[in-house]
């Protein structure tokens, strides 16, 4: 395969580390990215103890299974944001991944309007220095009411003009919040991509509706030719929100999770 398979443990929100990792085993997938969204899905946080920290990395270890990167969302554009987002920087040094994944406003809910971006690059710069030091990579998640496009977080990436800081592309996102189809906006932002959320869209295209891949309105078959064209190797992190009523307990994300890697699988091959 052109790009690996990982699982962004928001698909099991609501639900354990212990019960993601399960999924991810039984789908025979070896690399995770963690959630650690303060208020959201804390499989990890960046209170926890250095015991804590072992206690996560000897689980993955005992399931051959490698964190690559973490989900760390937190609203930067305010203080309390900013030293939230160093921490989980912090956090995710310790726990050995690549990159972590931000948004630029609220992670639900984002009504902000970014008109001047100046402040915004200048926090972006600040928190990416602090990146640096730790040898990670800042992916900025296609998200929210402001950079819900590639295109529209390149356009940032060039001016915040720091090398460690790239590009998280959602699929689904890119449809929900972005009211685009993903395919040439994909096309035109491969480049710059860290990381992808690999997230299915149906229904409307403001309905929360985030089933299996395979099992909604986007064509994969044309997103994954196209990242294979452009020779993206970035890990295909699978992301399954459901809907606002959330899966009919674990078994439901399970199965959903294994229904996507053999999504993915027959259309790789």
């Amino acid at each position: 395969m052109n790009n690996p398979i990982c699982l962004n443990s928001n698909s099991y929100h609501g639900f354990t580390l212990e019960e993601a990792v399960t999924g991810a085993k039984r789908a025979g997938i070896k690399l995770i990215e963690l959630a650690g969204v303060i208020g959201w899905t804390e499989h990890v946080h960046n209170n926890y103890s250095d015991e804590q920290i072992a206690k996560v990395l000897k689980l993955l270890a005992d399931n051959d299974i490698k964190a690559i990167g973490m989900c760390g969302h937190t609203n930067i554009q305010t203080k309390e944001g900013q030293e939230t987002f160093k921490k989980n920087l912090q956090l995710a040094k310790k726990l050995g991944v690549g990159y972590v994944t931000l948004s630029t406003g609220e992670t639900h809910g984002d009504e902000s309007v970014i008109g001047d971006d100046t402040e915004l690059v200048n926090i972006i710069r600040d928190l990416a220095s602090v990146a640096k030091d730790l040898g990670l990579v800042m992916a900025i998640e296609t998200h929210g009411n402001n950079y819900a496009t590639g295109q529209s977080i390149i356009a940032l990436l060039k001016k915040v003009n720091m090398p460690n800081v790239r590009l998280n592309y959602d699929t689904g996102n890119v449809v929900f919040y972005g009211a685009i189809m993903p395919y040439e906006d994909l096309e035109a932002s491969t480049g710059s991509i860290t990381g992808i959320h690999l997230k299915e869209k149906a229904g409307a295209q403001n309905e929360w509706n985030f089933p299996a891949i395979g099992r909604g309105d986007l064509d994969f078959d044309r997103i994954l030719k196209t990242l294979k064209k452009n020779g993206c190797t970035a890990a295909l992190s699978i992301e399954i929100e459901f809907t606002p009523a959330g899966p009919n307990g674990v078994e439901d994300v399970h199965e959903s999770l294994a229904y996507s890697v053999d999504t993915i699988k027959r259309l790789s091959a």
